[in-house]
């Protein structure tokens, strides 16, 4: 087991691949950690059980969709822990195709997975940190939230969503000495983006001026540092991770 550091974190989203590697870092130094998935069950419990030597890793079904799903874990984790001291609000679905082929039901879904959700997890733990007087939130966008994406309208203005509320929840939560920040992933070799044809990914490699795609751990490595004492003086920033891209 690693050295417990006496600090709760929770990661929605944490079977993914980005969210897996976000778990591993936290592992590593030691947190109680909560892990939150609605699809990736079997994902989830390989990851607790590969991590079983290095921290105590918790994994709760939630559909980040359902304000009563989110208020009942945010309520579980409370009453075991006292306190939520990082929330990695990981979990995220794209959309790909014409904006003018979308349903309003898959409009909806999309917008309630990366932001809704998002938002109503945070306001559910926002009132024990400020009781707290700590607090790291850390959100994951990403460039399409910056830059805009062609086929993928719906996905950019949820995160660009996200990145406006990452801002706007900073100033109101700083003098309760809580950061909330943000991390914007460009591509990254994930399960979300297996769906992106080879030509397309080449593209956006020639285009990246690192020449290559991310990897998880890319965006992990932020994820570690914005939630760390050495980031205690920046809050309501969008760290960029993608080589590049968005240049």
């Amino acid at each position: 087991m690693g050295i417990s550091i006496n600090k709760t974190v929770l990661i929605t989203g944490g079977a993914g691949g980005i969210g897996q590697s976000i778990v591993e870092g936290f592992a590593e130094l030691g947190y109680e950690i909560y892990l939150s998935y609605l699809t990736s069950e079997a994902e989830a419990i390989n990851l607790k059980q590969k991590l079983a030597g290095k921290a105590n890793i918790e994994i709760l079904k939630a559909d980040l969709r359902d304000h009563n799903q989110i208020k009942t874990i945010i309520e579980y984790i409370l009453q075991k822990t006292g306190k939520i001291d990082i929330i990695v609000n990981n979990a995220g679905a794209s959309l790909f195709g014409l904006f003018t082929d979308h349903s309003i039901d898959e409009i909806k879904s999309t917008l309630d997975i990366n932001l809704t959700g998002l938002i109503n997890l945070t306001q559910c733990v926002v009132r024990s940190m400020i009781s707290e007087k700590y607090g790291r939130i850390i959100n994951i966008s990403s460039i399409w939230g910056l830059v805009g994406a062609s086929c993928e309208v719906v996905y950019s203005a949820a995160k660009a969503g996200v990145i406006g509320f990452t801002k706007a929840l900073a100033k109101e939560l700083g003098p309760s000495g809580i950061t909330v920040n943000c991390v914007a992933p460009g591509l990254v070799m994930t399960r979300m983006n297996s769906d992106i044809d080879v030509n397309t990914i080449n593209d956006i490699i020639e285009s990246t001026p690192l020449r290559r795609a991310g990897l998880p751990y890319d965006v992990s490595n932020a994820v570690l540092f914005l939630a760390s004492d050495r980031a205690s003086f920046i809050t309501g920033q969008t760290i960029v991770v993608d080589g590049g891209y968005a240049l």
